[in-house]
């Protein structure tokens, strides 16, 4: 029996990460007689809430039910980014060959290797989110244990009542389960415990065809499996830029993921220790495929039960989340929101940048707005895909004068030098400026690229005054796709794509 908080498997690093974010012997603290703040949920929102409230001298009070620190730290960007960071090792070493260092013959992959030293790094990162140090480090009291408003200025929480002047709902989302008849019966895995795996599996069905899906087909079929994707669209990432994602599909056919597109997964059952998946193909054909695992990547669904938000006056939606307006503030004056919870960015930056906003609004009389935020993201495939700003077809739908130029990273001197010359940047500026409206980068540090226009954006800087050291991949970003041939944002280049 698995007690609440703990994980598998229960070796020396997943016990360090439970001491950390869950001690199994925590006392909770007698409860203040009324908070600045209470903050329900220790994910990334819950935390940055938390943490900048007691520096800034508020008597704060931080609930979580299961492990502090959230998906990020437990099952979302630091196993998934330590998996993937092994993955691309994987590649890499394959492509050494090209540059003179191939792989000696018999090389195999040692698959639980890989993800011991996940849980090890999650197990060092997990201090940092820790029980211990939001008490004694922080100041803030913490509460394990399910939290539960019993009215509009109070909590419920292990046998104790917390008061409160304001109060944030930072309770996150977690995956969501397709009504697929049969699935729960057969099993699968979700992001919230794929990485307990410690031998891979032959055969991985994905179900899902958005960053998830993509992010962790990769991983596993560099890492070994083989993978079949099975996606309800015609095409992936269907919320990017659709050269991006062609060239992520591109990317996975030729590294032997298969692609199912257009189809209906119409049941699942389990056979023996085999699962299968019964689906309708587009051409209406019913189809079939026998896997070991099935991971389900299809979406986020928020935690709004048992928090007793009728009792608080806090109105929300089942699939959508608490409602809140431009100051995450909900219905209940008192009362805020941040992170998943409520945001349609489900993103770790994006729950950080929004916690800065609740602590300014809830204590300090604030008016920051998230509409206010410029908010780039990133898809961690090989290549990434990273985005800020409008996309190419939202400049068309809103008939704007829009310049768009495209510098493919064949013609970026450090990608050819690389190797990684699949991708490009496309930036989107003001015909007759060089003020940029948005911008896609795909490229194996995509993540990394977004950053400077991010940047350049939130401070009114056109592209004409980046520069950088000599040779960046970021150069591309400001239309440099070679040296010596300096591309002027109004003044249309023989190598850049000119869209509009």
């Amino acid at each position: 029996m698995i007690r609440f908080g703990e994980v598998e498997p229960r070796d020396d690093h997943n016990q360090k990460l439970v001491a950390n974010v869950h001690p199994p012997n925590w006392k909770n603290p007698e409860a203040a007689r009324r908070y600045n703040l209470v903050v329900i949920g220790a994910g990334t929102a819950g935390l940055i809430s938390a943490n900048i409230a007691a520096s800034l001298g508020a008597k704060v009070a931080l609930i979580e039910r299961h492990r502090l620190g959230g998906d990020c730290l437990n099952v979302g960007c630091v196993p998934s980014k330590s998996m993937i960071r092994a993955a691309r090792l994987v590649a890499e070493a394959r492509r050494a060959a090209q540059l003179g260092l191939p792989l000696p013959d018999g090389a195999q992959l040692d698959f639980g290797a890989v993800m011991e030293r996940m849980r090890a790094i999650r197990a060092r990162i997990s201090h940092e989110d820790s029980a211990h140090r939001y008490r004694d480090e922080v100041g803030a009291d913490v509460f394990l244990g399910k939290a539960r408003f019993t009215s509009p200025s109070s909590v419920a929480v292990g046998g104790a009542t917390l008061h409160f002047k304001k109060a944030v709902i930072a309770s996150g989302a977690r995956a969501a389960e397709p009504a697929i008849p049969g699935l729960a019966e057969a099993g699968f895995l979700t992001n919230e415990n794929v990485f307990s795996l410690t031998q891979r599996p032959h055969r991985l069905a994905v179900i899902g065809g958005g960053p998830i899906g993509c992010e962790l087909a990769q991983a596993f079929r560099r890492l070994g499996c083989e993978v079949t994707l099975l996606h309800n669209a015609d095409h992936l990432l269907p919320r990017e830029d659709v050269d991006a994602a062609a060239i992520v599909q591109r990317v996975l056919e030729r590294e032997g993921i298969r692609l199912v597109f257009n189809c209906r997964i119409e049941r699942a059952q389990k056979k023996g220790d085999e699962k299968v998946l019964c689906f309708q193909c587009a051409d209406g054909s019913s189809c079939e495929i026998i896997v070991d695992e099935i991971l389900v990547g299809a979406g986020r669904q928020p935690n709004v039960e048992g928090l007793g938000l009728e009792v608080a006056g806090v109105a929300y939606d089942p699939r959508r989340g608490v409602r809140v307006d431009d100051f995450l503030r909900t219905s209940n004056r008192n009362v805020y929101a941040a992170g998943d919870i409520c945001m349609d960015w489900k993103f770790t930056h994006a729950a950080d940048a929004a916690a800065k906003i609740v602590v300014q609004n809830a204590l300090f009389f604030g008016r920051k707005r998230l509409s206010a935020l410029l908010m780039p993201w990133c898809t961690y495939t090989d290549p990434e895909v990273a985005h800020v700003g409008i996309y190419e077809h939202e400049a068309r739908e809103r008939g704007s004068d829009v310049a768009t130029y495209t510098i493919p990273l064949e013609k970026v001197n450090r990608a050819v030098c690389d190797g990684e010359e699949e991708g490009f940047v496309k930036v989107h500026t003001r015909r007759g400026s060089d003020r940029i409206l948005g911008a896609t980068i795909v490229a194996s540090h995509a993540g990394e690229m977004i950053s400077e226009l991010t940047l350049a954006m939130q401070h009114n800087i056109g592209l004409s005054a980046l520069i950088q050291g000599h040779p960046p991949l970021s150069d591309a970003g400001r239309g440099h796709p070679g040296r010596g041939r300096r591309l002027h944002p109004h003044a249309p280049h023989a190598r850049c794509k000119k869209d509009f």
